[in-house]
C-alpha cells in the first residue's frame, strides 16, 4: 500500500487520457475505414462474385 494515495490526481490523469484518446479516434477511424485497400478489395470481391455467378448454371 502506498504511503499516500492521490485519488484526485489519478482521476484527472484518467480523464485527460480519455479525452486525448476520444479526440484522436476519428482520424484513425477515417484512415482505417476509408483506406484505398478496402475499396480495391470491395471491387475485386464484387468482380469475383459476378464472375462466379456468370459461370454457374442457373437452376430454376
Amino acid at each position: 500500500m502506498p504511503n499516500r494515495t492521490r485519488p484526485m490526481a489519478a482521476l484527472l490523469v484518467f480523464t485527460g487520457l480519455n479525452a486525448i484518446l476520444v479526440s484522436t479516434i476519428e482520424p484513425v477511424y477515417d484512415f482505417v475505414c476509408f483506406h484505398p485497400y478496402w475499396e480495391r478489395r470491395r471491387e475485386r470481391r464484387r468482380r469475383e462474385r459476378e464472375a462466379a455467378l456468370a459461370k454457374s448454371p442457373v437452376s430454376h
